[in-house]
C-alpha cells in the first residue's frame, strides 16, 4: 500500500464550523493513526468569494484543537504550494495537454448562448448535458478562454469508504468547464490535479461531492490518474435533526466556543462522535483514544444531529475530570470583576465547589458571584421558593434564629457544619427542603449553591453570620 497522505482543503470563504472542522478531523486522525501525513492546502480559486482574515482564523482553529498539520503553505513540503492561486502555472500545464489531446475543448460561447441551450432542453422536458450541445468547431484553446472537459459517458460503480458500494448511470457523466476565462480552474478541476500532484492517498470530504463523482471518475481516467480512496461523510444536521446545519441554525465560528471556555479536548471528542462511535457505550474519548479507535467503516451513513447540550454536557465531563490547579489556569478571563480582590487560594476553594457544575468556563462568574459580592437581602427569593412560601415570614424568621444560635457556636469546619445541620433538622423538625433552602437563600442570596455546608465553609463564619442577619432583619 502507498503511504498514507490526507488533507483538508478549505475555501477562505469565511469562519470554521462545526462542519468544516469535522471535515478536517477524520482526515488528520486518519494520518495520525497511520503514521501518515496531514496537509493543509487552501483552495482559493474562487476569489470572489474570499474573506480577509479566514486563512488565519482556519490556522487559529487548527492549532486551538491540537490538529496540526505536516505540510502547508507555512510547512513547505516537496510538493508546494499549498494555495491553489500560487498553482496556476501547473493547472495552465495540465489544461493545455488536454486541449491538445483532445480531451477538452474550448467553450467560448456567451453565458446568453448557454442559457438559451438549456430553455432549449427544458422545453423538450430532458435533463440539460453540455455534451450533447457541444459547439461544432470550437476555436484553439488559448489561456483566458474557458476550457470545458469532453467527457466519455459510462455507467460507474465504485466503492466508498463511508458510504459503501455507490453506483451511477452514463446521464450523471457530462462536460464541465476545467479552466475560466480568468484563468483560474475551477474547483472540480484543481483538486483533482492537486489530489494528484501531492500523491493524496484519501479523499475524505462531505456527502455533497458524491453526486459529482461520476464526473470526477470520468476525469480521472482521462487525465489517466490512479484513484485515492473515497470517502464522504454524511451532514451534520440542525438540532431538530431536519436539514443540514447552517449559519442560521447556529453553526457558529469554533472559535467562538473556545471564547465560551468550551475545552479543546472536549471539542475533538464531540466533533469525533457526531456521527461516529467504536461500536461500545464509551462517550468520553481522548485524544489518543480517538487516533486508536477511529474508523472511517464506523461512520454512520445518516445525518448527525448537533446537540449543543450535548457538547456541554461533554465539556462538562472533560471540566470534572481537571485537577483543580489546571482548571483554576484555565479559568483566568472568566472570573467576575468582583473577583480580583481575592486570592488564588481562596478562588480555588470556590472552584473546588463549582466545578461539578461548571459546563463551560463563561458560566464562572454566574456561578460564583455569590462568593464574592454581598447582595441586598431579596424577600423574593423566599417567596418563590416551593417550600418556603408555605411558612409566614414570622415563623421563617424562627426557624432561621434557631440555625443562627447553633452556626454562631461553629467552627465552621465542614465537619462540624455537616453535624449541626443535621441536628438543626431534627430539633426544629423540618425537611431539609424548608430549612436548607432557607439557610441557603439567607446566606448566598441565590436560589441554588453548592453543597449547603461547603458552601458556608468558603464563605466563612463572619460573613456567613452577617448575611444571615440581614436577612433576619428583612423577615
Amino acid at each position: 500500500m502507498k503511504p498514507v497522505r490526507t488533507r483538508y482543503a478549505p475555501s477562505p470563504t469565511g469562519f470554521q464550523h462545526v462542519g468544516n472542522i469535522r471535515a478536517a478531523l477524520y482526515p488528520w486522525l486518519i494520518a495520525r493513526q497511520t503514521n501518515g501525513v496531514f496537509i493543509l492546502r487552501i483552495e482559493d480559486t474562487d476569489q470572489a468569494r474570499e474573506v480577509e482574515g479566514a486563512v488565519e482564523s482556519m490556522r487559529e482553529t487548527l492549532n486551538w484543537l491540537g490538529m496540526d498539520w505536516d505540510e502547508g503553505p507555512d510547512m513547505p513540503g516537496e510538493f508546494g504550494p499549498y494555495i491553489q492561486s500560487e498553482r496556476k502555472a501547473n493547472y495552465a500545464i495540465w489544461a493545455q495537454r488536454m486541449a491538445d489531446e483532445g480531451t477538452a475543448y474550448a467553450d467560448v460561447r456567451t453565458p446568453q448562448q448557454l442559457q438559451a441551450l438549456r430553455d432549449t432542453a427544458k422545453a423538450q422536458k430532458k435533463p440539460f448535458l453540455a455534451r450533447e450541445y457541444r459547439p461544432e468547431n470550437p476555436p484553439k484553446w488559448e489561456p483566458g478562454m474557458p476550457l470545458r472537459f469532453k467527457s466519455t459517458p459510462q455507467a460507474y460503480h465504485w466503492h466508498d469508504a463511508i458510504m459503501g458500494d455507490l453506483s451511477a448511470g452514463e446521464e450523471a457523466v457530462d462536460d464541465f468547464i476545467l479552466m475560466k476565462a480568468d484563468g483560474l480552474p475551477t474547483y472540480n478541476f484543481a483538486h483533482i490535479i492537486d489530489d494528484n500532484d501531492m500523491q493524496i492517498s484519501h479523499v475524505i470530504r462531505g456527502i455533497e461531492y458524491i453526486a459529482s463523482m461520476p464526473k470526477y471518475l470520468n476525469l480521472y481516467e482521462a487525465l489517466h490518474f490512479e484513484k485515492p480512496i473515497f470517502a464522504h461523510a454524511p451532514h451534520i444536521m440542525n438540532d431538530q435533526g431536519n436539514k443540514k446545519l447552517s449559519k442560521r441554525d447556529g453553526a457558529k465560528s469554533l472559535l467562538s466556543y473556545r471564547d465560551e471556555g468550551i475545552l479543546p479536548e472536549a471539542m475533538l471528542n464531540f466533533l469525533a462522535s457526531m456521527g461516529w462511535n467504536d461500536g461500545t457505550e464509551q462517550e468520553i474519548f481522548s485524544r489518543e483514544e480517538l487516533i486508536a479507535k477511529f474508523s472511517l467503516e464506523r461512520v454512520q451513513r445518516s445525518g448527525a444531529r448537533f446537540d449543543e447540550q450535548r457538547l456541554h454536557w461533554m465539556n462538562g465531563s472533560w471540566i470534572r475530570g481537571l485537577d483543580i490547579n489546571s482548571i483554576y489556569t484555565l479559568c483566568q478571563g472568566y472570573w467576575p470583576d468582583t473577583a480580583k480582590h481575592y486570592d488564588e487560594m481562596y478562588k480555588k476553594a470556590v472552584l473546588g465547589l463549582v466545578q461539578e457544575r461548571l459546563k463551560f468556563l463563561a458560566e464562572l462568574p454566574e456561578l460564583t458571584a455569590l462568593f464574592f459580592e454581598d447582595l441586598p437581602t431579596d424577600l423574593n427569593l423566599i417567596d418563590a421558593n416551593k417550600q418556603l412560601k408555605k411558612f409566614s415570614h414570622a415563623e421563617l424568621k424562627v426557624y432561621l434564629e434557631h440555625a443562627m444560635g447553633s452556626l454562631e457556636q461553629s467552627d465552621f469546619s465542614v465537619e462540624d457544619l455537616t453535624t449541626r445541620l443535621n441536628a438543626l433538622l431534627e430539633s426544629t423538625g423540618q425537611k431539609p427542603g424548608v430549612l436548607f433552602s432557607l439557610i441557603r437563600i439567607a446566606s448566598t442570596q441565590a436560589p441554588f449553591s453548592p453543597a449547603l455546608a461547603d458552601t458556608l465553609h468558603v464563605l466563612g463564619k463572619e460573613r456567613s453570620i452577617a448575611r444571615i442577619t440581614n436577612c433576619l432583619e428583612s423577615l
